[in-house]
């Protein structure tokens, strides 16, 4: 996949992962966000009523093969599991559609984001580098989310500790275009529920939980077991915006079941393909066409430069 020709687009990119770098340090062959990973293996069956929204083959074909990465926030490869800066949570899902040819969603654990555009992300995450311990108060983080409403929200989301990344649901940071085979077209945003249900760490419990407690439950539960998702496209309604992250839609709104994703393996090699692989947020085929959201692009360029970058290392 080619870098995209804008050359603004691409400043913002490589000014993005400078301020990752500066922030969290260089880590060579690893991710400059959501570093500590492992990745899984299974297969997506979808529903009947999935080709209603979309004639996407992963949509419409019998079952896909698919690649997932679970994964902790910060850009810190051995961040500990019970570091509140560990979240959001990531999940990341590749399928397989043919010889090198795939479709991927990419979400984290927390409904929305901070920010609308990368140029606000870029101000955000540079009061936050400016933000140590010994900025005097009310510091540069404190200062932004101040002034920016979406920011504050986003930060005071709660984020609490999963018992196991089987145990979390997440959420599709953009809405995309879902076209069916008839021409009917709508807007929605994916989430990914665990079939086992939410459960949390008691707060109180947290600070003696393992520094690893949730790769290693991962391990042994994929193990005993396969694990099982939900994938969901909550749908926007007319007069919704759909080129804004920052902006929910009404609880109320209708939500399509898309199918079952069931995971039965670990992926051999793991560190190797996790250095390999370069999920990408733009959909890249028939039947689900990026939203005009600013983010798309640059998260798309953002994780190919890193992504070859990485392979580098």
């Amino acid at each position: 996949m080619p870098l995209p020709s804008d050359e603004k687009l691409l400043a913002l990119a490589n000014d993005l992962l400078a301020q990752f770098d500066a922030i969290f340090g260089l880590h060579p062959g690893f991710r400059p966000a959501h570093a500590k990973g492992t990745m899984l293996t299974g297969t997506f069956v979808p529903t009947p009523s999935a080709a209603n929204l979309s004639k996407a083959p992963h949509l419409v074909n019998a079952s896909t093969p698919v690649t997932v990465r679970f994964s902790s926030s910060t850009g810190i490869p051995m961040i500990p599991d019970n570091d509140p800066n560990g979240e959001p949570r990531g999940l990341a899902v590749r399928f397989h559609l043919g010889e090198r040819v795939h479709t991927d969603i990419v979400s984290h654990s927390t409904d929305g984001f901070p920010t609308h555009t990368g140029a606000e992300f870029l101000d955000f995450l540079r009061a936050i580098a400016s933000s140590g311990p010994d900025a005097p108060h009310p510091n540069p983080v404190e200062q932004y989310v101040g002034s920016h409403p979406a920011a504050l929200a986003f930060v005071q989301t709660p984020k609490p500790f999963p018992t196991s990344y089987a145990h979390e649901s997440y959420f599709g940071v953009t809405a995309y275009h879902f076209a069916n085979a008839a021409g009917e077209t709508r807007f929605g945003r994916y989430r990914i529920i665990p079939v086992a249900g939410n459960e949390y760490v008691d707060a109180a419990d947290v600070a003696g939980k393992g520094a690893d407690y949730l790769f290693d439950e991962l391990a042994g539960r994929i193990a005993a077991g396969p694990i099982v998702f939900r994938i969901e496209a909550t749908l926007a309604n007319e007069g919704d915006v759909v080129d804004d992250a920052t902006i929910h839609w009404p609880a109320t709104n209708p939500v399509v079941e898309l199918g079952t994703l069931t995971l039965d393996a670990p992926v051999a090699d793991n560190a190797t393909e996790q250095k390999q692989i370069i999920f990408d947020p733009i959909p890249r085929v028939d039947g689900i066409e990026p939203s005009d959201d600013p983010l798309l692009e640059l998260r798309a360029a953002i994780y190919l430069i890193s992504g070859r970058r990485r392979r580098k290392a």
